[in-house]
C-alpha cells in the first residue's frame, strides 16, 4: 500500500503574494486541503486557480478529526495542512495531528512546505537583538498572565508575543509594570495594506505617547533587559 504524505504549508499573512511556487504547487496537487476557516482559504486559492477539496480543521474539531485524517493518510490520500495566516502549528492547530502521527503512524511522511510567519517577519525588522528569541504566543488572557511574563524577566533575549487588538494595550502595560521600561516594537496588521509599526519602549506606551488601533493582530517584540 502508498501511504499518503502530510504537507505543512505555510500561507501568507496578509499580501497574497507571499506565498511560494512549491506552496502553490502542493496545494494543487494535493487530495485535500485541511484549514482553520474554509471562507479565509477559499479566497487564496481561488487567487491561484487552486480547486482542491477543503475540510475544516480547527481548535473546535481537530481533536475529533485526527483519526479519521491518520486514516486516510494510510490510505494513500496526500492532505495539505494550512492555517489561516503563516505557518500551522505555531499558535495554531496541527501539532497534536503531527504528534499523533509521528507515535501512531510514523511510516507517513510530514513535510514542510515553509514561508511567512509573522513572528519571525516582526522579529526581522524590529532592530531588536535576534541572536537569542523565544517564541511566547498569546499569554493568558486571565489567569497564569502575570506569571507568565515573569518567566520573561531572566530570559537573556528577545521575546515574542502574539495580541488581539482589544488586549493589546492592557499587555503592554502588564509589560512594563513586571519587566521595567524596555525597548519594545510593534507590528500590526504587519504586510497588509494598513501595516504599521512602532520601535518606542514599555514607558512610552503607558504614558500614552503612542497611538494603538483597536483593529488588526499585533505582533510585539520586547528587548532583553539593558539593552
Amino acid at each position: 500500500m502508498n501511504l499518503g504524505s502530510l504537507f505543512i504549508i505555510s500561507t501568507p499573512i496578509g499580501n497574497l503574494e507571499d506565498i511560494t511556487y512549491r506552496a502553490i504547487k502542493t496545494l494543487d496537487k494535493v487530495d485535500i486541503v485541511l484549514c482553520e476557516d474554509t471562507r479565509v482559504t477559499r479566497r487564496l486559492l481561488n487567487n491561484y486557480n487552486i480547486n482542491t477539496k477543503m475540510i475544516s480543521y480547527n481548535e473546535y474539531n481537530e481533536i475529533q478529526k485526527i483519526d479519521s485524517i491518520s486514516q486516510l493518510l494510510i490510505e494513500g490520500s496526500s492532505i495539505a495542512l494550512v492555517s489561516d495566516a503563516g505557518t500551522p502549528c505555531i499558535s495554531d492547530p496541527g501539532y497534536r495531528l503531527i504528534s499523533s502521527i509521528k507515535n501512531n503512524h510514523p511510516e507517513i511522511n510530514v513535510i514542510s512546505i515553509p514561508g511567512p510567519s509573522a513572528s519571525i517577519s516582526s522579529l526581522s525588522i524590529s532592530g531588536l537583538p535576534s541572536d537569542c528569541f523565544c517564541f511566547v504566543g498569546f499569554l493568558p488572557k486571565k489567569k497564569g498572565k502575570q506569571k507568565k511574563i515573569k518567566e520573561l524577566i531572566n530570559f537573556r533575549g528577545s521575546s515574542i508575543i502574539f495580541e488581539s487588538p482589544k488586549r493589546v494595550l492592557k499587555t503592554l502595560n502588564d509589560l512594563f509594570a513586571v519587566l521595567g521600561n524596555r525597548k519594545v516594537f510593534i507590528a500590526r496588521e504587519i504586510t497588509k495594506i494598513y501595516e504599521e509599526t512602532f520601535y518606542t519602549d514599555l514607558q512610552s506606551v503607558s504614558l500614552d505617547k503612542i497611538s494603538l488601533k483597536e483593529k488588526g493582530e499585533y505582533v510585539i517584540v520586547v528587548a532583553k533587559e539593558g539593552y
